[in-house]
């Protein structure tokens, strides 16, 4: 069996999705390979796509809403949608990938490639997987006709069915985090203290210096971790700040080492990056989503009691008082992660696979 995870660069959820599958079919000795779907497009054009997508996220995400929003409701009317009529031009150059390197099933972890694979699977017999990374059916995917929907919840199931998918091929297992991700390492600096993890994705989106100076003047009995991912201009600006209880990190690549070492962890509601904290069993403050899906992510928990909303600043500093003063809210939250949030979700997918997908070659 040789498999192909797409992914699209919008972001970094769906890039770390796509390792994760990777590498759980990977420890089961199964050869698996990641391939950014845009650049079947053409260097150019994937970084145009990406460029576009990050401009509309830009500021307090209101772009990136409004399109939202917009997708939405075209969703409802039932035409063929303009994504799903460009994404169907690229379905001879994923048949030729397909081809060429010998692979046996598709895996989607973005919209975009599924749309393509759906195309394809009208003209020759393929399978393929599709991967939601945000709590919410989010437009068009009606649109894709996969043999497994993996989805975050089985309390999604409904929406699913809702929009069109039949309730046998969703598989509620969770987005899908590897097993090694909890295989964490203790970090000396931050071994024996109470940490604040204050984290807003691969990015660094969010009003992040605001929130940092505020925690800094309500919290004194917690060192607060700033991770800017790539933002630099905010890295900079932050390590301007002359405080001992502030420790500031560009981009790291073991964030699960940090988030073992938290007491409570602030964070923008993307999908993949609630689910590992969610998984470690974290206290979870899901601060300013960005209109659209995260909007959708951030009532999801928030509504399961799995994690506090904070819609502006202050409502960051007062979640963060509120669970650094309350032992029992901190349980509150864990337990109901332990009960609605998988673990084991990739590990679960390639179970699955390997069990019940009568793969043949293509």
């Amino acid at each position: 069996m040789k498999i192909v995870v797409f992914t699209c660069s919008t972001g970094g959820g769906h890039n770390a999705c796509a390792n994760y599958i990777k590498k759980e079919f990977t420890d089961f000795g199964i050869t698996c390979d990641v391939q950014d779907y845009l650049m079947l497009l053409g260097e150019k054009t994937a970084k145009f796509i990406e460029k576009m997508y990050l401009d509309t996220t830009k500021g307090n995400g209101n772009v990136f809403g409004s399109v939202y929003k917009l997708g939405e409701l075209y969703s409802k009317t039932n035409i063929p949608s303009p994504v799903y009529g460009l994404n169907v031009l690229v379905k001879d150059k994923i048949n030729k990938f397909l081809i060429e390197n010998d692979y046996d099933l598709a895996i989607g972890t973005h919209l975009f490639p599924c749309l393509a694979l759906t195309k394809l699977k009208k003209d020759r017999d393929i399978k393929f997987i599709n991967v939601a990374t945000d709590y919410e059916c989010i437009p068009f995917w009606e649109e894709t006709n996969p043999d497994l929907f993996v989805i975050p919840s089985p309390l999604l199931k409904d929406d699913f069915i809702k929009k069109g998918f039949k309730e046998n091929v969703l598989l509620a297992t969770g987005i899908p985090v590897a097993t090694s991700f909890f295989n964490t390492k203790k970090i000396p600096e931050l071994d024996g203290k109470k940490i604040v993890l204050l984290t807003s994705g691969s990015m660094g989106f969010g009003q992040m210096k605001n929130i940092v100076l505020e925690l800094l003047k309500e919290i004194n009995d917690a060192y607060l971790v700033v991770v800017c991912g790539t933002n630099e201009v905010l890295k900079k600006d932050l390590e301007s700040i002359d405080n001992s209880h502030l420790i500031v990190k560009g981009f790291i690549n073991n964030i699960n080492d940090y988030m073992a070492a938290s007491t409570v962890i602030v964070s923008k509601p993307g999908g993949l990056t609630t689910t590992e904290i969610a998984a470690m069993h974290k206290p979870l403050v899901h601060m300013m989503p960005i209109p659209g899906v995260e909007d959708y992510n951030a009532d999801f928990f928030a509504k399961n009691n799995m994690s506090l909303r904070a819609n502006n600043v202050l409502e960051v500093v007062d979640a963060v008082k509120r669970l650094l003063e309350d032992e029992e809210l901190q349980n509150t939250l864990i337990d109901n992660q332990k009960k609605l949030i998988n673990r084991y979700s990739a590990k679960s997918l390639v179970e699955y696979v390997l069990k019940y997908m009568n793969i043949r070659k293509c």
